[in-house]
């Protein structure tokens, strides 16, 4: 399946995925999708559309955090609307298939983000942040003995952050 056909469809094959995934995005996320796990564009292709598309503004970038995400505004919903038969009804279906069965997932990478870095001192410090509606709810940084705890942190913490911050406001406000 190569749908690599031209830039009109490159932008509205961009539109269309982000306007169905309906939540902010980072570029990471955009390039795995389009790119990494689906053939709908060449990489290239996909970093040069999205910043056509911002120039055309049909999707706008906001900031939080340092981290850079993409949404669809209502000019982009237009031309995805006037336009929407220009995306072959094959790439449609297999969109419309990656994100029902990947939105949620893809919202859990943005909402629950983790990282670690190392200290001067060889420890590592785990940053564990939950993000909603691109307002950080919850920010906890603290130091562990060494990155094979750092990444165990950071894995629990991408499949538990909601139960910890419910245990942790549970805890402390009531």
């Amino acid at each position: 399946m190569d749908f690599q056909d031209n830039s009109t469809v490159n932008k509205l094959t961009i539109l269309f995925f982000i306007d169905k995934m309906d939540v902010p995005m980072t570029e990471a996320i955009i390039l795995e999708a389009c790119y990494y796990r689906n053939p709908w564009l060449e990489y290239m292709d996909c970093v040069q559309t999205l910043n056509l598309l911002l120039e055309a503004d049909f999707i706008s970038k906001t900031t939080h955090d340092n981290t850079v995400y993409y949404s669809i505004t209502p000019n982009g919903r237009e031309c995805i609307s006037h336009f929407y038969s220009r995306v072959p009804a094959s790439l449609r279906s297999a969109i419309t298939e990656f994100v029902k069965d990947n939105r949620a997932s893809y919202r859990r990478k943005q909402e629950y983000s983790t990282s670690y870095r190392l200290n001067p001192d060889k420890t590592y410090t785990c940053i564990l942040k939950i993000v909603d509606s691109m307002k950080t709810t919850v920010d906890l940084k603290f130091t562990v003995a060494s990155k094979e705890i750092a990444k165990a942190v950071a894995k629990k913490w991408e499949t538990n952050a909601p139960q910890i911050y419910a245990m942790l406001y549970e805890q402390l406000v009531d």
